[in-house]
C-alpha cells in the first residue's frame, strides 16, 4: 500500500479535534466521513464546516469551487460502519481513554477493510497499547495533529515496534498530502516529543504558581514575552481543555505509577469545579464576557 492508494479517510469523533481533521481531509481532496455517537456533536461539527468554508472563502483563502469540492468530499454520520467500511485510511479522535479506544480498534478491524490502516489521534496512549485489540498490530499507529488541526503544521508520526515501516511511510506522506509537516518519532515515549517538551514546562510552572513565586497570568506572560510561545501553559490549558489534562494525567499515571505525573491539584480543582476552559467559559481564566 501507498498514498496513492489512500481515497477515502474515516474519521470517530466529531469533536474540536476530529470535526477539524475530517474537514482538513476534505479541503485536500479525500472522501472524508465523520462519525460520532453523540448527534449534538455531529450537529454542531457540521454547522462548524458550514461556518468555515464560506469564512475561507472570504478571505480568499479558498475558491468558490474549491469550498464546493471539499463540502461534497464531507459526510457526516452516527453509523460508524457506513464510516469506515470503504475507509482506506482511518483516524480515531475520541476519549483519551485506553480500554475505550481498545474496544473501538476492535471494532474498527471487523468494518474496515483488511488494507486499511487505523490510527490513533492520542497525545496520551500509545498504539502499542491498542494494537493487541486487532488482527493488523503492523497498521495500528499514533498520528498525533495538534489542536487546532486546521491550523497547527505539525504531526507527529509514532512509529512503535510493531508498526511496519509501510504503515509509517504511508501516514507520512498522507500528512504532507494535508499540506502538514510530519516528524517521525522512532520509538514510542511517554509525551512524544513536543508534549514531552511542554508537560516538563506546564508541570513547572503550575509548581512555581504553588510556591506564589508568581501569579498564573505573569508566568504565561513570561512565556509568551521572554521566551516566545504564542501563549502561556495556563491559556494552553484552557484551549486544550483541562478536562483532557486531567484525563491525560491520569491514564499516564495509570500506565507507569509514576505519582510526578498526577495532575497538579489546582488543575484537580478546576476538574472538578466543571472548569474546563474555554469550552465551559471558565478555566484558569474567565471567558464569559467573551
Amino acid at each position: 500500500m501507498n498514498i496513492d492508494d489512500v481515497k477515502t479517510i474515516g474519521v470517530v469523533g466529531a469533536g474540536n479535534m476530529g470535526h477539524q481533521i475530517v474537514t482538513l481531509c476534505a479541503i485536500h481532496g479525500y472522501k472524508s466521513i465523520c462519525t460520532d455517537t453523540d448527534e449534538g456533536m455531529l450537529k454542531k461539527a457540521e454547522a462548524f464546516v458550514d461556518r468555515y468554508l464560506p469564512g475561507r472563502v472570504e478571505k480568499e483563502r479558498l475558491t468558490e469551487e474549491q469550498a464546493r469540492q471539499a463540502r461534497e468530499n464531507l459526510k457526516f454520520t452516527s453509523s460508524l460502519e457506513d464510516t469506515v467500511k470503504e475507509a482506506d485510511f482511518v483516524i480515531e479522535a475520541i476519549i483519551e481513554v485506553a480500554d475505550v479506544k481498545r474496544r473501538l480498534f476492535a471494532d474498527l478491524d471487523k468494518m474496515a477493510p483488511s488494507h486499511a490502516i487505523l490510527a490513533t489521534n492520542s497525545s496520551a496512549i500509545v498504539s502499542s497499547l491498542i494494537a493487541d485489540a486487532t488482527t493488523r498490530p503492523d497498521k495500528i499507529v499514533n498520528l498525533h495533529f495538534f489542536n487546532p488541526a486546521l491550523v497547527m503544521k505539525l504531526v507527529e508520526v509514532v512509529q512503535g515496534p510493531h508498526v511496519s515501516d509501510e504503515t509509517a511511510q504511508v501516514s507520512m506522506d498522507l500528512c504532507k498530502s494535508l499540506d502538514k509537516v510530519a516528524v517521525h518519532v522512532k520509538k514510542e515515549v511517554e509525551g512524544f516529543l513536543l508534549n514531552r517538551i511542554f508537560g516538563a514546562i506546564a508541570r513547572e510552572a503550575q509548581w512555581l504558581l504553588e510556591m506564589g513565586v508568581a501569579s498564573y497570568e505573569d508566568i504565561d506572560k513570561a512565556c509568551v514575552y521572554g521566551a516566545g510561545h504564542p501563549m502561556g501553559p495556563f491559556r494552553l490549558q484552557d484551549l486544550t481543555g483541562i478536562d483532557l489534562g486531567y484525563t491525560m494525567s491520569m491514564e499516564a499515571f495509570k500506565a507507569s505509577g509514576d505519582r510526578s505525573l498526577l495532575p497538579h491539584p489546582r488543575l484537580v480543582e478546576h476538574y472538578m469545579r466543571g472548569e474546563y476552559g474555554e469550552k465551559t467559559g471558565k478555566g484558569w481564566y474567565d471567558y464569559s464576557e467573551e
